[in-house]
């Protein structure tokens, strides 16, 4: 009997987990019951995700620096992948404005939603933490202070601090490739054992998928928020889901002009990535998986893709500037139409352009972005708490389905640098148990 493809068994886990969810929600205690005992099983997932992000970034990137073994080929790979990124998510961002300019969702929101959603959220804690978050002093260069670290230890222990693991280890790698290659040896070859070994670790962990994907769903389901509300808010949600969808439609274009690919068959190998980011917003806790389905998966060379996808995981945001555009002026269209101007609307693609470079690939990062946005343009301060409270119930599931748009980006990226490098290859797929006969 064939095997069930991993895809399958993690879109079953999913539906069952929705199912299992919504049924709590009518039972009593079914919530704490949801809280207690299904809930850790998702959360131990996750956090063994984040467990291996740095170790594979740090193996990952050493092995694809110092395999070059020419500088100049690392300046092409780096030069074209930040190209790419700053051009897609300008592009995300674009059409964003665009829907939401056409559709205008904040018409339809009734002074009485408003009021109602103030109510509910405007002093919650997770409104405030976020506003208190992006009021910190931030000058235009800060980005590049936070890049560098000043204890590499230090930023190996938080996932929040990506791009300085990410910093430090192109420095290592091009320390190596500059030392000589007899010198380097030793540490090469301990970093080539130890990627292949977190490589495995990615195998086994993704064997309980299914299972924790059912546990994040569930929880999703119980914790959602006050369906009448959610129904008020869905033309706005509706724009962003659309905008994401077209955006995964241009991946999909691009992956058949520029790489000759079969579409489907991208989104086929791609899916478990998809999926995993879907189910845990967050694009650091699916880095693991993402690497692993573009190297073995999509034939992407690991030169490129130990660059491209850590790199892509904190600055490309497609999904998140998508959303970004969309809820800043759905916010102006309810709150502040005479801030509707051409010139605020250029403002929102600059800083949601450069808000996305600072921004951290875990759940929630988007909301901060948006006040760092918000208060770009000059959105009313006092108006700032209502604003987040008119989104901030449906956020989670949108940062959900943008989370996948996030990942999907750093794919196409990935497979894109890859070809025009002459780096794209044939799938080499790996199973968790290849060497269990040595070892049984």
């Amino acid at each position: 009997m064939k095997k069930l493809a991993l895809h399958w068994k993690i879109l079953i886990g999913m539906v069952l987990g929705i199912l299992f969810g919504f049924i709590m929600t009518g039972v009593d205690g079914g919530k704490d019951f949801v809280d207690d005992w299904i809930n850790p099983i998702g959360t131990i997932f996750v956090k063994l995700l984040k467990l291996i992000a740095i170790p594979l970034i740090l193996a990952s990137l050493i092995k694809g620096i110092s395999d070059l073994k020419d500088i100049s080929k690392f300046s092409n790979i780096g030069l074209r992948t930040m190209g790419i990124y700053i051009v897609t998510t300008v592009i995300a961002i674009t059409i964003g404005l665009i829907l939401v300019n056409v559709i205008e969702p904040g018409n339809g929101i009734s002074e009485e939603t408003v009021a109602r959603l103030t109510q509910t959220y405007a002093d919650d804690s997770g409104v405030q933490s976020k506003i208190i978050e992006a009021g910190k002093d931030r000058g235009p260069l800060e980005f590049l202070v936070e890049m560098v670290p000043d204890n590499a230890f230090f930023a190996f222990s938080n996932n929040k601090l990506m791009l300085q693991v990410i910093f430090f280890t192109i420095l290592l790698g091009i320390s190596m490739l500059l030392v000589g290659e007899k010198a380097a040896k030793p540490l090469k070859k301990f970093f080539d054992s130890l990627n292949y070994v977190v490589l495995k670790m990615v195998d086994i962990i993704m064997l309980s998928a299914p299972y924790a994907v059912f546990a994040l769903l569930a929880q999703v389901l119980v914790t959602a928020g006050d369906p009448e509300i959610l129904r008020r808010l869905l033309s706005y949600a509706g724009v962003v889901v659309l905008g994401l969808i077209i955006m995964i439609g241009f991946y999909l274009l691009v992956i058949i002009v520029f790489t000759k690919k079969n579409p489907l068959w991208f989104l086929k190998q791609i899916s478990p990535a998809q999926l995993l980011a879907f189910s845990t917003s967050s694009s650091a806790a699916t880095l693991p998986v993402t690497m692993e389905r573009v190297e073995e998966h999509l034939g992407v060379d690991k030169e490129v893709s130990s660059f491209v996808l850590p790199v892509g995981a904190t600055i490309n945001m497609d999904g998140t500037s998508l959303y970004q555009a969309v809820a800043a002026v759905f916010i102006m269209q309810v709150l502040w139409p005479e801030g509707l101007t051409m010139s605020n609307q250029l403002m929102i693609v600059l800083t949601a352009l450069l808000a996305s470079i600072g921004s951290a690939a875990v759940p929630g990062a988007g909301m901060v972005m948006l006040v760092i946005v918000l208060e770009a343009i000059g959105f009313p301060a006092d108006k700032l708490p209502i604003a987040l409270a008119l989104i901030f119930a449906v956020d989670r599931p949108l940062d959900m389905c943008r989370t996948v748009v996030n990942v999907t980006g750093d794919a196409t990226v990935a497979m894109i640098v890859a070809k025009s490098v002459g780096k794209l290859g044939k799938p080499k797929i790996k199973e968790w148990d290849d060497h269990h006969e040595e070892v049984k």
